[in-house]
C-alpha cells in the first residue's frame, strides 16, 4: 500500500476512534463507583469481549518471547495506572479540564524521548511546546476558582499522560510482533490483573453495584475501548506521534458531550487556555510530521 493510500485509509478509523474515546469521560462522570473499580471492570469486560477473536488467533501466543511478555506486562501496568489516574481526575474536575490536559501527551512523549533516548528537538518545537504548556497552566488557573479538588484533578490528569506515553512507546514496538487483537488482549488482561490486585489489597468493594453502574461498566468496556483497539491496529502502519494527533479531537468532542449530557461549562481562562493547548499541540505535531517526511 502506498503512503498516500495509507493516509487516506486511516482517516475513517481515526474519526471513529476520536468519537468513541470522547464518550469515556461522560461515562465516568455518570458513575459513582471508585475510579479503580471503573478501570478494573472496563479492562475485565474488554478482555472477555475479545476472547472469541483471540481464540481463533491463539497460535500467535507462541510468537511472544519472554522479553516481550515482560514488555506486555509493563504496558498493561502503565495502562492500568493511566485509567486509575485519569478516572480519578474526572471525579474531581471538569471533563474539559481533564481532557485538555490529556492533549499534552505528544509533548510529554517528546520530552521522554529526549531524556531516555537522547532524541533532539528544534527551537520551533520548543516554542510550540511552550504555548501548549502555558495553555495548560491557564486551564489549571481557571480551576482555582472551582475548588482545591479540581486542581488535584488536573494534576492526576497530567500524571495519567506520563504513564500513557510509556504504554504507547512500548506498544509501538511489541504490536508489530503479533496482531493488534493479541496485543490488546494481553495488555488489557495484565491491566485488569494489576487493578484487581490493587482493589483487593486496598479493600475496595468489588461488588454491590446496582444495574446502572454495571451498565456503565459495559459501556466503558465497549465504546471507548474501540478506540484503543483501533489505535493498536494503526500502530502497524503509523508511529505513536501520528496517532497522538487524534487526541486533539478528544477534548473538543468530550467538552461538547459534557455540555450536552452534564451541563458543564468552561470559565473564560479555561476557554483561552484550552485553545492555546490545542493550538500548541497542533503546531507541534505538524512540525514533527514535516520533520519526519524530510528524514
Amino acid at each position: 500500500m502506498s503512503q498516500g493510500n495509507t493516509s487516506k485509509s486511516i482517516v475513517l478509523p481515526l474519526i471513529i476512534s476520536i468519537v468513541a474515546i470522547s464518550f469515556a469521560a461522560i461515562f465516568v462522570k455518570w458513575s459513582s463507583a471508585p475510579a479503580t473499580i471503573l478501570s478494573m471492570y472496563r479492562m475485565v469486560l474488554a478482555c472477555l469481549l475479545l476472547v472469541p477473536v483471540v481464540w481463533f488467533k491463539r497460535n500467535e501466543f507462541k510468537k511472544i518471547a519472554r522479553k516481550e511478555w515482560f514488555l506486555l506486562f509493563l504496558s498493561g501496568l502503565f495502562l492500568a495506572l493511566h485509567f486509575a489516574l485519569w478516572f480519578g481526575s474526572l471525579k474531581l474536575t471538569t471533563v474539559a479540564s481533564s481532557t485538555i490536559i490529556l492533549a499534552l501527551q505528544p509533548i510529554v512523549s517528546l520530552i521522554g524521548g529526549a531524556i531516555l533516548f537522547k532524541e533532539r528537538t528544534t527551537k520551533a518545537a520548543l516554542m510550540t511546546m511552550g504555548i501548549a504548556v502555558f495553555g495548560a497552566v491557564m486551564v489549571g488557573w481557571g480551576d482555582f476558582g472551582l475548588s482545591k479538588n479540581a486542581i488535584i484533578g488536573d494534576v492526576l490528569s497530567f500524571l495519567s499522560v506520563i504513564v500513557v506515553v510509556g504504554y504507547l512507546l512500548i506498544g509501538q514496538t511489541v504490536v508489530r510482533k503479533v496482531s493488534h487483537w493479541i496485543y490488546s488482549f494481553c495488555v488489557f488482561g495484565f491491566a485488569a490483573i494489576a487493578l484487581i490486585v490493587y482493589n483487593v489489597a486496598t479493600q475496595v468493594n468489588l461488588g454491590g453495584y446496582d444495574s446502572k453502574e454495571w451498565g456503565i461498566f459495559v459501556l466503558l468496556a465497549v465504546i471507548p475501548t474501540i478506540s484503543h483497539i483501533i489505535n493498536n491496529w494503526l500502530m502497524n502502519y503509523v508511529n505513536a506521534t501520528t496517532i497522538s494527533m487524534s487526541i486533539l479531537g478528544e477534548p473538543v468532542g468530550a467538552t461538547i458531550l459534557a455540555a450536552i449530557f452534564l451541563g458543564e461549562r468552561l470559565v473564560g481562562w479555561q476557554i483561552v487556555g484550552g485553545i492555546l493547548v490545542l493550538l500548541g499541540v497542533f503546531l507541534f505535531l505538524s512540525q514533527q510530521i514535516k520533520r519526519n517526511k524530510k528524514l
